[in-house]
């Protein structure tokens, strides 16, 4: 069975809008041989609509270099609950919102590599309820905002065991948790 990954950077304080803002200065050698190792044992991105359309302004411009090019090159598939253009991003598969739960079970049984999710939201907490979710991967940068989105909303709440902190000189950290057994 396939492992859904959530990969999200965060502030210190928990706040992840607008991550190139404040992110990118923590991002040496390190962390990203770090990304790499991660998104190459991935052969799926799962991503929300707004979340999509925004990468796909980006992305398709991208590449000549490993990582840009494996993002690329595997399968996107975007949780739209409306219309969404998939033209500019491929290969790119919509996954009706009112179908997520169904849609994503039967994608974790195929065969395939990680299936990876940027950014936490509503997506990742409908699939952690579902009990889809296998890993929270957190990069914590040392930065403190003071206000903005938060990591996780109210109805978030569950318990989760660390498997693995990774510490980069950078002073960035990568948590990784699983959600814990009930």
């Amino acid at each position: 069975m396939r492992k859904i990954v959530n990969s999200t950077y965060a502030t210190l304080d928990g706040f992840i809008d607008n991550p190139h803002e404040w992110s990118l200065r923590y991002s040496d050698e390190q962390a990203q041989a770090y990304a790499f190792s991660m998104t190459t044992a991935a052969d799926a991105l799962l991503l929300g609509r707004v979340t999509y359309e925004g990468m796909a302004q980006a992305w398709p411009n991208m590449g000549g270099n490993p990582y840009a090019d494996h993002i690329n090159g595997i399968t996107k598939y975007v949780v739209a609950s409306q219309p969404v253009d998939t033209s500019a991003w491929n290969p790119s598969v919509v996954i009706p919102g009112d179908d997520l739960v169904a849609r994503v079970a039967a994608l974790k049984e195929q065969e395939g590599a990680d299936i990876l999710i940027w950014g936490t939201g509503r997506l990742t907490d409908t699939l952690a309820a579902a009990g889809l979710l296998d890993e929270y991967r957190i990069w914590v940068c040392p930065v403190i905002k003071g206000k903005g989105e938060p990591l996780f909303r109210e109805g978030s709440a569950t318990t989760l065991d660390l498997l693995d902190t990774t510490v980069f000189s950078t002073g960035a950290v990568v948590l990784t948790y699983r959600p814990a057994a009930s």
